[in-house]
């Protein structure tokens, strides 16, 4: 077995995370590897209209993308209804989002999958609990990051400043993502690929606007993501 994990974190909230990972999930099964996700908090959740449960949408989708039959409950611990960062809504519900239930569903997940796909809520530096963030747990956990960007005006900044980040606290980076989840063009969605590629260092892949989902998945950019992933990952 594997058992690699990789923490999927990106420059803001928005920039198709989930899509990557979902993609990704894909590509890394057709390859024959038994894939999980793992969310430790999804805020924003709906309840659902029958049993009133919290239901983690995004959660959802990589379970699916993935086909484990893990416990949904141990791929997503966490879920708050109100759309804000996990610290503030846990704050908010009266809950302490604790670093070592997060670190046991991760082993759990890890001892029966060949790899292990983390996901933040937004970027790598949003607060899980007071001081401990995802930084953190890609630390305790010695996860290596993927880094998914959304191409728009700022882009650059953001990935410079995730770049900074990773690096001083000693996270490695597998590859960088550029996605595209907007469907406007202008110069700085012409030129941000061009510019990236020239100032940040590791594996860079680009993923043109891809309204839809499965199109998404199907994009040859993602088997050549995964391989590059598995090649150049640090093993746990």
């Amino acid at each position: 077995m594997l058992n690699r994990g990789f923490l999927i974190t990106g420059t803001d909230t928005g920039v198709g995370k989930t899509l990557v990972a979902c993609s990704l999930a894909t590509a890394l099964r057709q390859q024959g590897l038994r894939v999980v996700p793992f969310k430790p908090v999804e805020t924003g959740c709906e309840a659902d209209p029958v049993s009133g449960e919290l239901i983690p949408a995004d959660a959802v989708l990589l379970r699916k993308a993935s086909g484990t039959d893990a416990d949904l409950g141990m791929i997503c611990p966490y879920r708050f209804s109100s759309p804000v960062s996990p610290w503030v809504a846990a704050r908010q519900s009266n809950v302490h989002i604790d670093p070592e239930r997060l670190l046991a569903c991760y082993q759990n997940l890890a001892s029966s999958h060949d790899v292990v796909l983390v996901e933040t809520a937004g970027g790598i530096m949003v607060p899980l609990a007071e001081n401990f963030h995802y930084g953190d747990l890609a630390q305790k956990l010695r996860l290596p990051a993927l880094v998914v960007i959304g191409s728009k005006l700022g882009a650059i900044n953001h990935a410079l400043l995730t770049f900074a980040f990773l690096q001083q606290a000693g996270i490695k980076i597998v590859a960088w993502v550029l996605n595209h989840p907007y469907q406007e063009v202008n110069p700085a969605t012409q030129t941000n690929g061009d510019t990236l590629r020239a100032l940040l260092p590791g594996p860079f892949f680009s993923i043109p606007h891809l309204p839809d989902s499965q199109n998404m998945q199907e994009h040859e950019s993602f088997q050549k993501l995964s391989a590059s992933v598995l090649d150049h990952s640090s093993i746990i």
